[in-house]
């Protein structure tokens, strides 16, 4: 396994925001399958004190790369370190995409999370946007960790596609609404009322099915890719970090 060490210079500030706030670790790990699992740690500089990392699970048709941006930004507003991924297929990772492979890629990022950087699962924040939220939530009922959030989730592939479907059927795919009532942690579902690729309806059932939701956040008006566009979005995830949980935690 090769690994590359970097810091993101002052002289390259100009293309991320907040960027001398971290140091920036990227790897590529090794899967099960013999592939390489690219792999990105932002580690907070801030002089407050960080006890989170978020482990991020992308959207569809985006990578690490086109995420930096948002990820630094992200980190820098909720002092939460980063750990994110691109799954197999994208970005730099090998590997073509599946629902298995999806499923092997953030078991790997969680091991490499906990046993490269040692970051003990009370400390991890399990976060899936769209598609992400997918690996999320089977990791999620699998593992125990701080915290999760669902960012647009999906109940499962068979009712984005057929709205009218009722219950799970072998075939379907994605069954976000089967694993998410195993989840132990507490969770916070996050969901624009005009998403136009998945419907808000599946939110809502998501949050109707899961023991320990927390108050979710509804952003009326929001779609699909612009929740974080919306004040509420950074009140509610702070909220979400220094009041929810460490009254949790206390």
């Amino acid at each position: 396994m090769r690994v590359h060490r970097f810091i993101i210079s002052n002289d390259n500030s100009h293309l991320f925001d907040y960027s001398h706030n971290f140091k920036v670790f990227q790897f590529a790990g090794a899967l099960a399958q013999l592939g390489l699992l690219n792999c990105s740690y932002l580690l907070s500089l801030s002089l407050s004190p960080c006890r989170f990392t978020v482990l991020f699970s992308h959207g569809n048709a985006v990578d690490l790369g086109q995420m930096s941006s948002f990820y630094i930004g992200l980190g820098t507003r909720i002092n939460c370190n980063i750990f994110s991924y691109d799954y197999s297929g994208y970005g730099v990772s090998t590997g073509k995409p599946s629902e298995k492979n999806l499923y092997a890629d953030i078991d790997a990022a969680w091991h490499a999370l906990r046993s490269r950087y040692g970051i003990s699962p009370e400390n991890i924040i399990l976060y899936g946007q769209s598609i992400g939220t997918v690996p999320t939530v089977d990791l999620a009922s699998r593992f125990e960790c701080a915290a999760v959030v669902l960012h647009s989730p999906l109940t499962s592939g068979m009712r984005v596609a057929f709205p009218d479907t009722k219950k799970t059927y072998c075939f379907d795919a994605f069954p976000n609404i089967e694993k998410v009532s195993k989840i132990p942690s507490p969770v916070l579902i996050i969901h624009g009322t005009e998403d136009e690729v998945i419907d808000f309806s599946h939110g809502l059932a998501l949050f109707e099915r899961c023991p320990k939701a927390v108050e979710p956040l509804w952003v009326e008006g929001a779609g699909h890719n612009d929740i974080e566009l919306y004040s509420q979005y950074l009140e509610r995830l702070r909220r979400f970090i220094n009041q929810d949980l460490a009254a949790q935690h206390a």
